[in-house]
């Protein structure tokens, strides 16, 4: 399967609202929770590749964000860390089983600009470590057992009577399983949301992603053919902003155009807590 299991260390669709928008200096936590549900395993051609198939996940990850007063290239100095907790479950006609606990634990440095009082964005490289549980022989895994580096771009326009939009774009260029040598391909996502605020700290619209494998899978330095993997993602966004540093968005997205992934539909809400 591509991206071996057909699984990533990005998560699509997990930003949303306010993405772009990095906190002034302090520090700040956020709580991400997800649920998603998928029926289908799908295969190069769209096809369904096992019956009965069922693939349940429900996480909630703490993210941890130091805005700096450091100042670099016109812009503040970020750094963040992610904990996930994962609980999975897999079942299909040949097996089932669950696993929870801690996940790949992501961290990196950004640097924050704010361009106007509306226009915001954020340039950073996030690494993923291989920290969640893995074992090889095991047909589900919360880990995936290798190193990530994803080059990211963010932006946020906000106008709270008007138009909002925000888009995440990034670049997950994925390591070796050293367990399986099986190397996954290198993928392209972005997480986008589009929307109206009609006051009262409302924004209203509609978000989600688009994610492209951009590279074959490799097992034992050989391409994997037909496996590349794809999907789109759209569904209602709403945010509320009190204007005083807290805030909660919060998503229903369905997939479609799927290949060599699961296809269903996750919840994801976020909120900010300030310190």
């Amino acid at each position: 399967m591509a991206t071996e299991g057909g699984g990533s260390t990005y998560n699509p669709g997990v930003e949303n609202f306010l993405v772009g928008a990095a906190p002034p200096p302090g520090f700040y936590v956020l709580e991400y929770l997800t649920h998603y549900r998928a029926n289908r395993l799908n295969g190069d051609s769209g096809n369904s590749l096992i019956p009965d198939f069922s693939l349940r996940a429900t996480a909630a990850a703490t993210r941890l964000i130091w805005s700096t007063d450091t100042r670099i290239a016109g812009g503040n100095l970020t750094l963040h860390t992610i904990l996930p907790l994962v609980d999975l479950k897999v079942s299909t006609p040949f097996f089932s089983q669950s696993k929870s606990g801690l996940g790949d634990i992501t961290f990196g440095p950004g640097i924050a600009f704010h361009h106007s009082p509306q226009l915001h964005s954020v340039a950073a490289v996030d690494f993923v470590a291989p920290t969640g549980g893995y074992k090889a022989s095991d047909p589900v895994n919360i880990g995936r057992n290798y190193w990530s580096v994803q080059p990211l771009y963010t932006m946020s326009y906000i106008d709270p009577t008007g138009f909002n939009g925000d888009f995440k774009a990034t670049l997950n260029l994925n390591g070796k399983n050293s367990d399986t040598n099986y190397r996954s391909g290198h993928e392209f996502i972005v997480d986008y949301s589009a929307g109206w605020g009609v006051g009262n700290g409302w924004t209203l619209g509609v978000g989600g992603y688009v994610y492209q494998q951009l590279t074959d899978d490799k097992s034992n330095g050989v391409k994997v053919p037909n496996n590349k993997a794809r999907g789109f993602a759209i569904g209602p966004s709403l945010k509320y902003d009190n204007g005083k540093g807290w805030f909660i968005t919060a998503k229903l997205q369905q997939e479609s155009s799927v290949r060599n992934r699961p296809e269903g539909a996750a919840l994801w809400i976020k909120t900010s807590i300030p310190f």
